[in-house]
């Protein structure tokens, strides 16, 4: 009688549902796994140590390429940390500012999720759907940092610059008509606020459409439904935050209980699953997006209403403007000693964190009273979901292990760093 013994296989680094640099090793008995063990650190960048040579401001970039996929919430636990050793207080302006790119950011995340999600378990159409989307949230990171994804937009004191009057527009060419373009231009005629409140009203539609395509669909129902079902007590266990958490029936919001910025004063709701599996972080995922929309309408409502400083005046922390930079020896002074030795920050540590779209992520910052951090430390949200991988799959087919790893929203900037 010939010798049953199971097969040991590696799921990526090159398989593209394995998310960038995921080396899965699985033992599988047949077609079922019985186990599965995740290789990390195939996208170790030093970023933490990175930083422990360079002053304080230097180390935003840094931030962004951490979760590459929510930019400006990772910029922000990093600042805040920032400003908490400095005991600094943000302008009012620029909080709303903060609060509307994170919810931004969110969308942002939650639409590359759920069109990769999708992709990975067979359905072709919802990619191309959230990437339209995409693209006008990306003209917003465009139009106030300059730069798509890596904006580098929030500092120590409030954000970069404020909103801009004016949105970038598409030009005419031979590839499209004066009446195509004038369609496209018609949300641009206004400020940057007026595009994302237009962005607002038509986005709600969009997430119809996701839903539409997907929510009541026999085959995405197949795949997800009692798949990486994970209790809420194991949940709490094993350290999950984000959506996972709230998947599986858990109302733990950073935004709701430990709020920071603006969030105690904005109406919104938090989704919360009931049985913990890949179709209920689904579900909370896709209502985060209408819970975005709403708080991002209501920050573009105050942020019309209530022009102001989007920076703090203190220019031991902030640049001077570029106008008195070239006309005041003063300003002259702050702008060159900012710009290469920075400032130095009190003695001290603390841990700053937000509810990034993932799950919690946060910054530990020690500080020895120099120019730049003694140690940074990041609490990657994914690390822990990561970990949980062989509970989650073991027992379950070979095809569930892409709708796990699609569900747990993994990007492996922010887990390898």
């Amino acid at each position: 009688m010939p010798e049953i013994r199971n097969f040991t296989l590696n799921f990526g680094p090159q398989h593209p549902a394995a998310h960038g640099v995921l080396r899965l090793v699985l033992e599988l008995d047949g077609e079922v796994v019985q186990k599965a063990d995740p290789h990390v650190g195939l996208l170790h960048r030093g970023t933490e140590k990175l930083a422990e040579s360079k002053p304080f401001n230097q180390s935003i970039g840094y931030m962004d390429r951490l979760d590459y996929v929510s930019m400006m919430c990772n910029e922000h636990a990093y600042v805040m940390a920032i400003e908490k050793l400095l005991g600094v207080e943000v302008p009012l302006r620029a909080q709303y500012i903060r609060v509307m790119f994170d919810e931004i950011t969110r969308i942002l995340n939650h639409l590359m999720w759920l069109g990769a999600h999708g992709l990975d378990i067979g359905a072709m159409t919802v990619f191309l759907y959230c990437f339209r989307e995409r693209e006008d949230l990306m003209d917003c990171y465009e139009a106030v940092s300059g730069t798509r994804m890596h904006a580098t937009y929030y500092r120590p004191g409030g954000v970069y610059r404020d909103l801009p009057a004016t949105m970038p527009k598409y030009q005419p060419s031979k590839f499209r008509g004066k009446r195509e373009i004038d369609r496209l231009n018609a949300a641009r005629a206004g400020s940057l606020l007026d595009f994302i409140e237009d962005f607002t009203h038509r986005f709600p539609a969009c997430v119809d459409e996701y839903e539409t395509l997907l929510t009541d669909n026999r085959i995405w129902k197949q795949r997800t439904v009692n798949i990486g079902v994970v209790t809420p007590e194991r949940a709490k266990a094993l350290s999950f935050s984000g959506p996972v958490l709230r998947g599986s029936g858990i109302v733990w919001d950073l935004r709701k209980h430990q709020p920071y910025e603006v969030y105690d004063k904005l109406d919104f709701d938090i989704p919360v699953g009931v049985n913990g599996d890949c179709y209920d972080r689904y579900l909370v995922r896709v209502e985060e997006m209408r819970q975005s929309n709403r708080i991002i309408r209501q920050c573009v409502e105050w942020l019309k209403a209530n022009p102001g400083p989007s920076l703090l005046a203190d220019h031991k922390i902030t640049p001077p403007r570029r106008v008195e930079m070239k006309g005041d020896m003063e300003s002259l002074i702050h702008h060159f000693k900012l710009f290469t030795e920075g400032y130095t920050v009190p003695e001290g540590e603390a841990y700053a964190a937000v509810e990034a779209p993932k799950g919690e992520f946060g910054v530990w910052l020690v500080s020895d009273g120099a120019n730049k951090p003694y140690r940074l430390k990041a609490r990657a949200p994914g690390f822990p979901h990561l970990a949980a991988m062989d509970e989650m799959v073991r027992g379950h087919m070979l095809a569930d292990v892409v709708a796990v790893i699609g569900t747990l929203d993994i990007v492996f900037g922010e887990i390898d760093r």
